[in-house]
């Protein structure tokens, strides 16, 4: 994939689908992603139901393509027989154009981190929103949803922001560094769930001024991406704090919201609830969710 004379992408693809010798093939598309602990999770529960199952990380830092790349890439996954990949930062919203069409859900969020390859076709999902809810609703019980700031209007900012208003969130006010992408959240968001319940804030100490809660859903944290996405100042006990980024499990918002009395939820319970969603969705069986989560440690 080398674009001073190394192998194609379609090569590429080729030579995994003769490793692979008739496995169930998939991949993880993003960039920064060496750390990810998605691969290793999969191929273990792949290998605890009995399944030929492998799963390739596709990072376009370590394989030096452009973004423009993603739908050749994507169309070799399926020329190759991979039956699917699953998307990440920043390739969420930009995947949809190389995709044929898109569950209700991804059609409803305007993002996809699921894709799967079905008899040359590319069908677009999303189970980051899944993926939140379900470890909000498991570890954050009784947490106020009053008010609750949004950080990043990206593609998983789109998937979070679905899952708080599904959950409940009375009022959702949404920061991001280019305003006229929370302003078009909340537009597309506003049909669904109401205008009323819909913010958009370019100041973010105020807007967590007044918050309950606030999520992180931007890249920043990520080891490619250092820093924290909003002030420590800002950070008080009766806050609850989440952060999506999920390595490090640790992030510097998550240990200076746990210094300053916050509670906090970490990114990890939306990597396993998603890898849930999206396994079943690649292989058409069913995995365990809490076997899941013992891989997602033992990685």
């Amino acid at each position: 994939m080398d674009p001073a004379g190394g192998p194609t992408i379609r090569q590429a693809f080729e030579a995994m689908r003769r490793d692979a010798d008739g496995a169930i093939l998939a991949g993880l598309v993003g960039r920064g992603i060496r750390e990810s602990r998605t691969p290793g999770m999969h191929e273990a529960e792949g290998a605890r139901l009995g399944l030929r199952y492998r799963y390739r990380l596709l990072d376009f830092d370590q394989l030096g393509l452009d973004d423009n790349a993603l739908n050749e890439l994507v169309r070799a996954a399926t020329e190759a027989g991979f039956a699917g990949l699953n998307v990440t930062h920043p390739f969420k919203e930009r995947v949809l154009a190389s995709l044929d069409t898109l569950s209700p859900e991804a059609d409803a969020i305007g993002a996809v981190n699921t894709v799967v390859l079905r008899e040359g076709r590319r069908v677009g999902h999303n189970t980051d929103s899944f993926g939140f809810s379900e470890s909000f609703r498991r570890s954050m019980s009784g947490a106020s949803l009053d008010d609750v700031v949004l950080v990043g209007a990206g593609g998983a900012g789109m998937a979070v922001a679905h899952a708080l208003l599904g959950l409940g969130a009375r009022h959702l006010t949404i920061v991001d560094i280019v305003p006229a992408k929370a302003a078009a959240l909340c537009s597309k968001l506003a049909p669904a769930f109401g205008a009323e319940r819909l913010h958009i804030a370019r100041e973010i100490d105020a807007a967590i001024r007044e918050a309950s809660g606030v999520v992180n859903a931007s890249p920043m944290g990520m080891a490619k991406y250092p820093g924290l996405p909003i002030p420590v100042t800002s950070l008080r006990p009766d806050l609850w704090v989440a952060d999506i980024v999920y390595f490090p499990a640790e992030t510097p918002l998550l240990r200076a919201a746990g210094e300053a009395g916050c509670r906090t939820l970490a990114g990890t319970g939306m990597a396993i609830f998603q890898a849930v969603k999206a396994f079943e969705l690649i292989t058409a069986v069913a995995p365990d969710a809490d076997e899941m989560a013992r891989h997602f440690d033992s990685v």
